[in-house]
């Protein structure tokens, strides 16, 4: 199993759904970090199911780092964070674990490896192995804060509601990541926000659930950063997202809308105002798979949760027979709100690894 990424800041996450507990080990951090833990336990407090619109299982999701981290700061050794899972209920899965899930992993972990994976709430491949993600994202996070860069997304549509997207203007858009990553909540227009709520609900009454499409921005990114081809920062970030369960498409800049323009139309005009920018940003703040200084600019679109409460056509895997299947547990509506947060959190891994890989090159050239 590969469950690690980074070459630099190197995350390894474990665990599953309903076993003692997940976790993640993040190598490559230097000694002497100060580790905010009011900052980190804001981020995961945002990972965590609310209301009516979440999940009705409920964790504290409590830190334990059991390693790496002394009187404050970092040691410069491998950091180790413990999640323990206090709020299972395996029950809900043993009467039908036989019954093959519809788009969930159920089959294709049974293949891999062999009928030994732990099934219970999806195992390993349960979006609860996000949150020890969101953890190492939230370290991430303060270390590329501490350089001046900033990492934001809102829901920029959930099912058939459009938020209304992030300015063009720098200075504004930074006032927007700020107030996205001070809400629990992450929508700009209120009256999209109060909507969304409705039509999750709506869903969670008929026993369905909805998805949508996370905008986000990596803003005062310094040029220079990632690697052309294999390496590219676009194959780097997709690399994350599509590491995020439910995440079934990513795009760059205009990503998709460059299919039916010119190049006239789309080529990001090249100016100097005190430093070299474009007039324009159509590609997203990346040519050539490297950061260009402009805002790095993605979408990330969320399926609907697959664990929906109407009745469904699958098989049982033992016999192939045809049966129906309603699920038992605990399950979200929607997880765009809660994804959000992870989506800041694998770009805030990814960037600084690229970031650190930079300074070590630019280190060398000295």
């Amino acid at each position: 199993m590969k469950n690690t990424f980074g070459n630099q800041f190197s995350v390894t996450i474990f665990g599953e759904s309903h076993g003692e507990a997940i976790g993640v080990v993040i190598d490559g951090l230097a000694a002497g970090i100060h580790l905010d833990m009011d900052f980190i336990n804001a981020m995961m407090d945002k990972r965590k199911a609310k209301g009516r619109i979440s999940t009705q299982r409920k964790e504290s999701d409590a830190l334990h780092i059991v390693s790496g981290y002394f009187e404050g700061y970092t040691t410069g050794t491998p950091l180790t964070i413990l999640i323990e899972n206090t709020n299972t209920r395996s029950g809900d899965y043993t009467k039908t674990k036989n019954r093959l899930r519809p788009s969930h992993a159920d089959y294709t972990a049974d293949v891999k490896y062999s009928g030994y994976q732990d099934y219970r709430g999806g195992g390993h491949f349960s979006g609860r192995i996000t949150a020890p993600l969101v953890a190492a994202g939230a370290i991430a996070m303060q270390v590329l804060q501490q350089k001046g860069i900033l990492i934001g997304s809102h829901i920029a549509q959930c099912h058939t509601i459009k938020d209304q997207p992030f300015a063009q203007e720098e200075e504004l858009l930074e006032q927007q990541l700020r107030q996205m990553n001070a809400s629990d909540f992450a929508v700009l227009d209120e009256t999209a926000a109060q909507a969304m709520r409705t039509q999750m609900e709506e869903a969670a009454m008929q026993g369905d659930s909805v998805g949508g499409i996370l905008e986000s921005a990596i803003l005062h990114l310094p040029a220079g950063i990632g690697e052309p081809f294999f390496d590219s920062m676009e194959s780097r970030l997709s690399h994350l997202l599509f590491s995020v369960p439910a995440v079934k498409g990513v795009e760059f800049g205009l990503g998709f809308a460059f299919c039916d323009r010119y190049g006239s139309e789309v080529n990001d005009a090249i100016i100097y105002d005190g430093k070299v920018k474009t007039r324009t940003n159509h590609n997203g703040g990346i040519n050539g798979g490297i950061s260009n200084g402009m805002p790095v600019l993605i979408k990330t679109v969320i399926k609907p949760t697959p664990s929906i409460y109407k009745e469904q056509d699958t098989i049982d895997k033992e016999t192939h027979e045809a049966v129906k299947l309603t699920i038992q547990g605990r399950h979200d509506p929607a997880i765009i709100h809660r994804a959000r947060i992870v989506v800041d959190a694998v770009l805030a891994i990814g960037i600084l690894d690229m970031l650190m890989e930079r300074s070590a090159t630019m280190e060398m050239q000295k």
